[in-house]
């Protein structure tokens, strides 16, 4: 397209005249951002229509990933670095008077995800696409995305995330490619030459429309999609109220995550999980009949990926699809599915596997229930026949039982793989959460420790820092992560430390920049920079992170000269809407900052602050600036966590727990790169199962813990009025359901460790080096390579 910047240039002054009609003097930063995304989703198209014409004519086996969130940040930059343009058009940008970072906020972070979990789905398209793999994405459009979080008063409000306001340039509509989608109505069942048949009527039909998104490899002609599906009203039926269609339509894709306290929202939530992965059946069946005519040896040619228990309903859609309109008997129609699908577990937490009430789910999936029915009676009659007369370990394995679909027991039944996310989780669901399902299925578990694209989050985060580690071992480390390792032969090199220690320097300045500018509090930038990022919930445990500040406060107050390396505690966290307690800790996190922060004793040695509205574009200016990496859940709590390995591959050290992949953190670094505290996973276990943890006796014998929890309730914290007894009963009289307080002196201690490391310059250097040149191991690349290999088998 342009082979050097002078071409560029051209080529763009000329596109922003077609595009809006002005000359460049007079047009605007939004309208050179769409210019040259315009420019660049046209320079990818080629490489596109070439992949999917590839696909279309191959007999390979390909990937399709389904996942309720796929959250990707923004896609300017990435786009030309995978693409090997980004100097170009920088160059050509400066010498038009274009500030390329300006032009790069006019991005919107894409509103498709909110956590790890899309974050996951995001970095594996692009490592499939990178390494030449044939996969593909599946995933709901959501006009709102989660929230946009802003903080008044110390409160979060939430108002709709406005991602689409002014278009979303990499997106390419597909009405001609839309499908209807079925709820509500009811099933009539007929014969026809003597087999019995069903038919779905008196249906609500959506239509849902596909936008197609280029998923680019990095410097390969390989580009895979990410296919985004929007629901739309369908053909108008007479008699039907239409704005209440038509709002009811158009909430299935308005926001990710509705809040499902009530019967509405659970409505709500499964309409967006059937409407997707009817949706996406119907595109993969129709690629595939195209390939191959015949559906009997779907399972050779095609595998299809459940990101957790969201898209489960896929299984049974599936043999809806084979049973009732492709007229396969039963069993053929349960050969192809069950070897169709592999499944990822996310979670260890027994209220996260998700489970809807029939009285809900028959009324609005009628068919699909009854497929469920059918496969449950099948399973239950099988295990009868394995258990003769065991009833108890029946009712526990049934798909449907105690009025309840259980979305994580057909996730198992139905797919020929199930998977955790790191060892230890792997280790937890087959010994706890699914034994026994792992003894009955024992060569479905396997282990796939999660990763993340080092493009994203180093090259594309970290420049300075990218460029520090080219310099000293040579580009093929960018392909070969694992090549990180060379690294270690600088561990006593001074000169390479210092430089090390500079970009650090250089990151957190620019952090502490943003801080000034968005929460208008001065930190200092050779202060330890200690974050806590991730998704508020009561297992991650920002609420002990925030007690130890209570506590190191206390502790200025009673010794002003207590001396400590200052801190400046950075937090970022979204709470789920419906979620009461969690917004309190949010709550509570700013009312400390307002003590802390304005104490002329604590005098600057301890800052608090709080960026709202974390997003993936704002982690990619927290997470290179951090000395250490807040990883803290409650052992055997936390699946994985993929924000412990960005920290550590941008040169953050752990501070965390034995939980998750903070365990093969800990194997790769060795025991003096990493500070480990607390509760292991057995540990919790061990309490959770025989009990003998009471709160109330660290409460009574521990007077730090004492006088911090006191002061939630005592008028001590400013405008604090009766917000935090809800967190105070929750550790006391609800007995700390997260050994909050049971952690707490050895966190306190390990931060002191921490502290005192800290001092010793030279050393930290050394710890940081070695969290980088071991990160290689976290790369998702590798991930996607044991998944193509061991459970999708493509290549």
């Amino acid at each position: 397209m342009f082979s050097d910047k002078n071409e560029f240039k051209q080529g763009f002054l000329q596109k922003l005249e077609r595009m809006y009609g002005k000359t460049f003097p007079e047009s605007t930063v939004q309208d050179q951002y769409f210019t040259l995304g315009q420019m660049i989703r046209e320079y990818i198209s080629t490489n596109w229509i070439q992949t999917n014409e590839q696909y279309r004519f191959s007999d390979s086996k390909q990937v399709y990933y389904l996942s309720i969130e796929f959250l990707l940040g923004r896609l300017l930059r990435q786009n030309l670095m995978n693409l090997g343009i980004y100097d170009v058009v920088q160059e050509g940008l400066n010498d038009l008077g274009i500030d390329f970072p300006e032009i790069e906020e006019v991005e919107h972070d894409a509103g498709l995800g909110n956590g790890g979990l899309g974050r996951l789905a995001a970095c594996f398209l692009d490592s499939l696409a990178s390494l030449n793999l044939p996969g593909h994405g599946y995933g709901i459009r959501y006009k709102h995305g989660l929230f946009e979080q802003k903080i008044v008063n110390g409160f979060q409000m939430e108002l709709p995330e406005q991602w689409l306001r002014h278009g979303h340039v990499w997106e390419v509509k597909k009405p001609d490619l839309a499908v209807e989608i079925p709820f509500w109505g009811k099933v009539e069942s007929y014969m026809e030459e003597g087999k019995m048949k069903f038919r779905h009527i008196h249906a609500e039909v959506v239509s849902a429309v596909p936008y197609d998104m280029p998923i680019v490899g990095y410097k390969t002609s390989t580009v895979n999609t990410l296919r985004m599906w929007s629901a739309e009203p369908a053909a108008y039926k007479a008699g039907r109220d239409l704005m209440k269609y038509k709002r009811e339509t158009e909430a299935i894709t308005e926001f990710l995550y509705p809040d499902d306290t009530h019967d509405e929202g659970k409505i709500l939530r499964l309409k967006q999980q059937y409407f997707l992965v009817s949706a996406s059946l119907r595109s993969i069946i129709g690629s595939y009949l195209y390939r191959f005519g015949d559906l009997h040896e779907l399972h050779k040619h095609v595998a299809i990926h459940i990101n957790d228990t969201h898209p489960v309903l896929a299984i049974p859609e599936l043999m809806r699809i084979l049973v009732d309109e492709y007229e396969f008997e039963w069993e053929q129609a349960w050969t192809v599915t069950k070897n169709t699908f592999a499944y990822t577990n996310h979670t260890t937490l027994s209220e996260a596997l998700e489970k809807w009430p029939i009285r809900i789910f028959q009324p609005l999936l009628p068919r699909i229930y009854m497929i469920i029915d059918e496969l449950n009676e099948r399973f239950c009659k099988e295990l009868w026949n394995e258990y003769p007369g065991d009833w108890k370990r029946i009712e526990e394995m049934a798909i449907i039982s105690h009025g309840q679909v259980k979305m994580a027991h057909l996730a198992i039944v139905g797919s020929y793989s199930v998977n955790g996310v790191a060892k230890i989780h792997t280790e937890i669901l087959k010994q706890r959460e699914m034994n026994l399902f792992y003894q009955y299925y024992p060569t479905k578990f396997n282990s796939k420790t999660n990763g993340i694209t080092h493009r994203r989050w180093l090259l594309n985060a970290n420049p300075a820092l990218t460029e520090l580690i080219t310099s000293a071992i040579g580009k093929e480390w960018v392909h070969t992560p694992s090549n990180l390792q060379q690294l270690t032969k600088f561990s006593d090199d001074a000169a390479f430390l210092e430089k090390l220690y500079e970009v650090k320097q250089k990151n957190k300045q620019r952090l502490a920049d943003r801080i000034f500018k968005q929460n208008g509090i001065k930190v200092d930038p050779h202060s330890i920079f200690d974050i806590q990022v991730k998704r508020l919930h009561a297992y991650k445990r920002q609420l002990l992170n925030v007690l130890h500040i209570l506590y190191l406060y206390n502790r200025c107050q009673e010794d002003p000269n207590y001396d400590f390396p200052p801190r400046t505690f950075i937090f970022g966290a979204k709470a789920s809407p419906g979620y009461f307690y969690a917004k309190k800790i949010i709550k509570l996190l700013h009312t400390i900052a307002d003590l802390v922060n304005n104490d002329p004793i604590v005098n600057g040695r301890i800052k608090l602050v709080f960026l709202e509205n974390y997003r993936v574009s704002l982690a990619e200016e927290i997470i290179p600036a951090a000395d250490i990496s807040e990883q803290i859940s409650t052992a055997s709590k936390e699946a994985s966590g993929t924000g412990n390995m960005k920290f550590m591959m941008n040169g953050a050290v752990t501070l965390g727990t034995l939980d998750g992949a903070n365990i093969e953190i800990l194997e790769q670094v060795g025991p003096e790169n990493i500070f480990i505290f607390g509760l292991n996973a057995q540990e919790v276990m061990k309490y959770q199962q025989n009990g003998g943890y009471y709160s109330m006796e660290y409460f009574h014998h521990d007077t730090r813990i004492k006088k911090a929890l006191t002061q939630l309730i005592d008028g001590t914290l400013p405008g604090a009025d009766d917000h935090f007894e809800t967190i105070y009963d929750s550790l006391l009289a609800e007995n700390d359901q997260f050994f909050v307080l049971r952690d707490f002196d050895s966190y306190v201690r390990i931060h002191e460790a921490a502290g005192n490391a800290y001092k010793r310059r030279d050393d930290w250097n050394q710890m940081c080096l070695n969290n980088i040149a071991y990160s290689g191991y976290f790369s998702s690349d590798r991930t996607i390579t044991e998944y193509a290999e061991d459970i999708w088998k493509i290549k």
